[in-house]
C-alpha cells in the first residue's frame, strides 16, 4: 500500500473504525486512541497490505486492540469487585425510541457478542468477512450472532419493550 492509498483508507475507514469501537467500549477518548494504534499498526506492515484488503485488516487492527483492553480492563475488575456486586438489582429505564432500547440491549452483551453484532447490522460485514476480522471460526460467528440477537430480545422484553418476530 502506497503513502496515498494509506492516506485514502484514513479519509473513507476513520469514522467507521471508530464508531465500531465507541459502541463496543462506549468511552471517547480510548476509542480515539485505539483507532490511532490500529493505523499505527497498519502503516507499520502498509508495504505487505493489499489496498483492496485495507478496511478488514484496519478493523480486524482495531478489533484486536479493542480485545486487548476489555481482557485486561475485566482482569483488573474482577480482582477489585466485591462479591456483592453480583446481586445488585438493577431497574430498566423508559425509552424515548427503539434505537434507545437496542442501544441498552447492546450495551449489555458480552463484548464478544456486541463485536459480531455491530460487524454484521451496524457496517454489514459478511458473516466470513467477520470470521476474518475477529479471528473466530465461521461456525462460532454464526453462533455469537444467533445468541446475540436472542439475549437482545430477551433484554429487551425484560424492560417491557415489545419484539416482534421475523
Amino acid at each position: 500500500m502506497t503513502l496515498k492509498e494509506f492516506n485514502k483508507c484514513a479519509d473513507d475507514y476513520s469514522d467507521y473504525v471508530f464508531r465500531f469501537v465507541l459502541k463496543n467500549i462506549s468511552d471517547y477518548s480510548l476509542s480515539e486512541d485505539i483507532v490511532q494504534e490500529a493505523y499505527e499498526k497498519m502503516w507499520l506492515r502498509h508495504s505487505e497490505i493489499d489496498f483492496m484488503k485495507a478496511k478488514s485488516y484496519l478493523f480486524a487492527c482495531a478489533y484486536s486492540t479493542m480485545i486487548d483492553y476489555i481482557r485486561k480492563k475485566n482482569k483488573i475488575v474482577s480482582q477489585t469487585l466485591p462479591l456483592e456486586a453480583d446481586f445488585v438489582q438493577e431497574s430498566f429505564p423508559q425509552f424515548d425510541g427503539i434505537k434507545e432500547a437496542l442501544e441498552y440491549a447492546l450495551k449489555r452483551l458480552p463484548y464478544e457478542q456486541r463485536s459480531v453484532i455491530l460487524l454484521r447490522d451496524y457496517e454489514g460485514y459478511s458473516y466470513q468477512e467477520i470470521s476474518q476480522i475477529t479471528g473466530l471460526s465461521l461456525s462460532a460467528v454464526k453462533v455469537y450472532i444467533f445468541r446475540a440477537r436472542l439475549a437482545m430480545k430477551n433484554i429487551l422484553e425484560k424492560t417491557g419493550v415489545t419484539v416482534n418476530e421475523g
